[in-house]
């Protein structure tokens, strides 16, 4: 279990720095001007989704989901870990809305201004900081 647990927060770490870096990209990409910039931080952005971000998303649900299975019964009578569960639901969608904004630049169809994705930078912040909380003090 603790192998499990030890790969599962490796997992998390690696899909939050992806999570993190990914909009600051969008926001140097919103401000590029030439097209030279723009494709690289098309390359740039690809890489980070598809070699960092999404293989450490899925590595990061399936972990938990085996952390879970070893006492379930626990866990899914926990209030604090329904919550978790939420927040980390809300991470893949805001992980999803991401890849749009990818197609979205990668197909020269970005309608947001780098002020936007500077505050859309923010709300994973938001989501790390609850469920860390959550897991830690397990309020409920």
């Amino acid at each position: 279990m603790l192998w499990v647990k030890a790969f599962h927060i490796v997992a998390v770490v690696c899909w939050f720095a992806a999570i993190f870096y990914l909009p600051r990209l969008f926001v140097y990409h919103a401000m590029a001007e030439d097209q030279v910039s723009r494709d690289r931080f098309v390359i740039m952005e690809r890489k980070l989704l598809n070699g960092i971000g999404t293989p450490s998303a899925i590595a990061t649900v399936v972990l938990g989901l085996w952390l879970i299975s070893f006492n379930g019964s626990y866990y899914m009578s926990s209030g604090w870990m329904h919550a978790k569960l939420g927040l980390v639901l809300l991470l893949l969608v805001y992980h999803g809305i991401c890849y749009r904004f990818f197609f979205d630049f990668r197909a020269g169809r970005n309608q947001r201004s780098h002020v936007f994705f500077r505050y859309f930078n923010e709300f994973p912040v938001l989501l790390l900081i609850a469920i860390v909380i959550l897991v830690v003090v397990r309020p409920f």
